[in-house]
């Protein structure tokens, strides 16, 4: 692919916070003359609004991508680094390749095919980054209603894999399954529990 210029992509990631599933991010390289309206940060809009968006953005950028760093990833790089992977993969699979890459946020992933730049609250602020942060937030929902059938138990559906009183009372009464993010404080301190009580240092009880 060569470099144009003048092609932006905008780059957004959806679930840093939650406890269980992957990070997906996004990318989009809008058509300057063919922006769907009602674009705007993925948080400011409902659910619907969300998923109405999707097939305009789809249908009238020039080129789009969802990416995404499973559980596994982000346990083994940390949620910052497998986010940036999230975000490479994302960009490198675009069919056009960017002039320039604008990331919502303070910080770039590196090894980036072009320049890019950190906007703090770019969601808000930047049309192929409003487009991106709507596709990935889609995307990672419809992602947890998948896991919300391999793992009912947990109610994914409800809440996405964030830390809610429910979600933690799963863990408590369920235990952690495949998709939990060890790493993160209250899934690994629920199997640091789980191995005191079976008198061990390593145990892989609780999972499932």
């Amino acid at each position: 692919m060569s470099i144009q210029a003048g092609r932006i992509a905008g780059v957004d990631e959806a679930g840093r916070g939650p406890l269980a599933g992957p990070v997906y991010a996004a990318a989009v390289i809008l058509n300057p003359l063919r922006v769907p309206d009602g674009l705007d940060d993925s948080k400011r809009l409902s659910r619907l609004q969300r998923e109405r968006l999707v097939p305009p953005i789809e249908a009238l950028a020039l080129c789009w991508s969802v990416a995404w760093a499973s559980a596994a990833e982000i346990d083994q790089l940390n949620i910052l680094q497998a986010t940036f992977l999230a975000m490479r993969r994302a960009v490198t699979a675009l069919s056009l390749c960017p002039s320039v890459v604008l990331v919502d946020g303070n910080r770039c992933p590196l090894g980036l095919p072009c320049s890019a730049r950190a906007i703090v609250g770019g969601d808000a602020l930047e049309p192929a980054i409003s487009a991106a942060s709507i596709l990935a937030k889609v995307a990672r929902d419809r992602a947890m209603l998948r896991l919300h059938e391999l793992y009912p138990d947990y109610g994914f559906a409800r809440h996405k894999g964030y830390p809610t009183k429910a979600h933690l009372e799963a863990l408590r009464l369920h235990g952690a399954c495949i998709e939990h993010r060890r790493s993160f404080g209250p899934v690994r301190r629920l199997l640091e529990a789980v191995a005191e009580d079976d008198g061990c240092t390593m145990s892989t009880a609780g999972i499932r």
